[in-house]
């Protein structure tokens, strides 16, 4: 049997092994709760994601967080609430078929859905007295590595890279990775398709990061973070620029969906590829699974299907002995979501974080059980589901634009 056999024969697997811990323990609550309404709203400041909450008739709240605008996210809940309203929300795996199938009159809204599932774990987890981490078969650890941003650092300035050094060691939360945007140093709108890159805006590259190598030495560690914007000669020309201070890994060098550029990129440099924040269920990871074209799989529990999906992707990462990381530029909701999930697998690398900003903007949204960051690693919170106790009235004051508080 080739590997690209067992790779097919594993997606043809059933995946109750995800659900096992779950039904045996909800087995003695089926059909005793129903879910009575879906809500979403938006917040300033979470990467334009957006809040999911679903209520039951037995009091239990259950909160997600979705890849979608408040609008966007309760448009496509109106499409969806037959599926969901008056079902009992133990039935995950039921609803997250029903969900992620829906073909017309539109195709199913991935992100959407990811936000409904979480809060669907975070019921189950408060019914059944348990952490999510617990009902996703672990915990593998009681808390998981983290890396940050490189954020207020002029990376062309070897003054401010110093400047920048300083800060981040003196931080409390005490991360030791980074990851530090490519775009402001080439001079190219971030998120956008950009030129192929000539000599000098590649002589910036090489340059840039190595001030910061030099200004945090060897304990910690930089990542080349792009967003899908670079052609195949200028990704392959960036990591041949940034091998020199041997970065950590390059993300989303070439454009979000799998071609054979990923596999030249791959085939090119000794540096760790990692991609996927915006890829969805296991469809969109598999091609660069079964092609080696990546490292390191970057799901966003948010964007890629929730715990249900996120999971999937996790297992089949796993039969190729691949690292999954967590991508989260969100609220304190996904944050402790990955927290959850990164204890929940063995395959598990590093999540990304919106903790330790100078503003506390994510820390802010909780009234007790703060999260607990030290030697950059976030402890996985306790409690039942995922350990949420929300600050409502922070929350009320950080609406986005046009959105109303859910009461």
């Amino acid at each position: 049997m080739t590997r690209r056999d067992l790779l097919r024969l594993a997606v043809a697997l059933p995946a109750g092994a995800i659900f096992s811990r779950l039904n045996a323990l909800a087995a003695p609550e089926r059909n005793k709760v129903k879910i009575t309404g879906i809500k979403a709203m938006a917040l300033q400041n979470i990467a334009g994601n957006c809040l999911i909450k679903i209520e039951t008739d037995a009091g239990v709240t259950g909160y997600g967080e979705a890849g979608s605008t408040g609008p966007m996210a309760r448009a496509r809940i109106e499409t969806m609430k037959g599926l969901l309203v008056g079902k009992d929300p133990l039935a995950i795996e039921v609803h997250f078929h029903n969900m992620t199938t829906l073909m017309h009159t539109y195709m199913a809204h991935i992100p959407t859905i990811s936000g409904i599932d979480i809060a669907l774990w975070d019921i189950a987890g408060k019914i059944l007295n348990r952490r999510v981490c617990e009902l996703l078969g672990g915990p593998f650890r009681d808390a998981i590595a983290m890396y940050s941003h490189g954020i207020g650092v002029n990376m062309l300035d070897p003054g401010s890279c110093r400047e920048w050094a300083a800060r981040i060691k003196a931080a409390p939360e005490g991360f030791t990775a980074f990851k530090n945007g490519i775009d402001s140093v080439v001079g190219v709108p971030s998120a956008r398709f950009a030129n192929t890159l000539d000599s000098s805006q590649l002589r910036k590259v090489a340059r840039a990061y190595m001030n910061c190598r030099e200004a945090v030495g060897e304990e910690i560690d930089i990542a080349v973070h792009c967003h899908n914007e670079f052609d195949t000669p200028s990704a392959i020309a960036v990591a041949k620029a940034v091998e020199p201070m041997n970065p950590l890994f390059l993300e989303d060098a070439l454009n979000v969906p799998f071609s054979e550029g990923w596999m030249a990129l791959k085939r090119s440099t000794r540096l760790h590829i990692l991609t996927g924040e915006k890829l969805e269920l296991v469809r969109g990871f598999r091609p660069f699974l079964d092609n080696q074209a990546l490292d390191i799989a970057h799901p966003d529990l948010a964007f890629a299907g929730g715990f249900t999906g996120t999971k999937k992707i996790a297992d089949y990462a796993a039969l190729t002995r691949t690292p999954v990381a967590l991508h989260n530029v969100g609220s304190i909701v996904l944050c402790y979501a990955n927290a959850h999930f990164g204890a929940s697998i063995q395959n598990f690398y590093r999540s990304e974080s919106a903790l330790g900003r100078a503003n506390r903007h994510a820390e802010s949204m909780v009234t007790s059980n703060a999260p607990v960051v030290q030697k950059g690693q976030l402890k996985v919170p306790e409690g039942p589901g995922l350990g949420l106790d929300l600050n409502w009235d922070y929350l009320k004051k950080n609406l986005a634009p046009g959105e109303e508080f859910w009461g």
